[in-house]
């Protein structure tokens, strides 16, 4: 590993990143999203992260995103379940505070959280939904492994459309009933 090569950490979302979620919720980092939540959507949105990072079902798990070299938090990533298409699969996304933007840190992250799912061994498919305009997420998609599958229609937040790209990548077989919980930690740059 290069030593110009961030490195960061993907830790269980806990109920003191609530700051974190509010400081991510920038009209800058919600441009491709609908842009800011309303204080009370947010303390919902922390609610439920806090929820699925404790769940051990296999459902999913929220992180932030952590710089190895600061120990600071700069970001949030997770997956969770989706019915897509007629089937089950693994959704993820990710955001990362604007000073730590273009430095390969939500790469970073993506590869950390898709060992997560993979060792999950719940779905086959770890599917991303950046829209279309989100050049930089698109980027991480592709630097990340996914395939591109095509566009489609989306709500985001619900009653927003949005158009999307779904990236897909595939997991390996699952095996319902085993859920991993390891901590990911992955270099920044790829």
């Amino acid at each position: 590993m290069d030593e110009k090569t961030p490195v960061v950490r993907i830790e269980p979302w806990s109920e003191s990143d609530f700051e974190l979620l509010r400081a991510l919720n920038t009209p800058e980092s919600t441009e491709h999203l609908g842009g800011p939540e309303p204080e009370g959507k947010l303390a919902e949105r922390h609610r439920r992260y806090v929820a699925l990072s404790a769940d051990r079902s296999g459902a999913g798990r929220m992180y932030r995103v952590v710089s190895a070299d600061s120990g600071e938090p700069v970001g949030s990533i997770g997956f969770w379940e989706k019915t897509w298409r007629g089937g089950e699969v693994y959704e993820t996304g990710w955001s990362v505070l604007p000073g730590f933007q273009g430095r390969g840190i939500a790469t970073a992250a993506t590869l950390a959280v898709v060992e997560e799912a993979r060792a999950a061994r719940k779905h086959r498919h770890l599917h991303a939904f950046p829209s279309v305009d989100n050049a930089a997420s698109n980027a991480v998609c592709r630097k990340a492994g996914f395939s591109p599958i095509g566009e489609c229609d989306f709500e985001y937040p619900p009653g927003t459309p949005l158009r999307s790209n779904d990236w897909r990548l595939d997991l390996g077989a699952p095996e319902p009933g085993r859920a991993g919980s390891a901590r990911g930690e992955a270099a920044a740059g790829s």
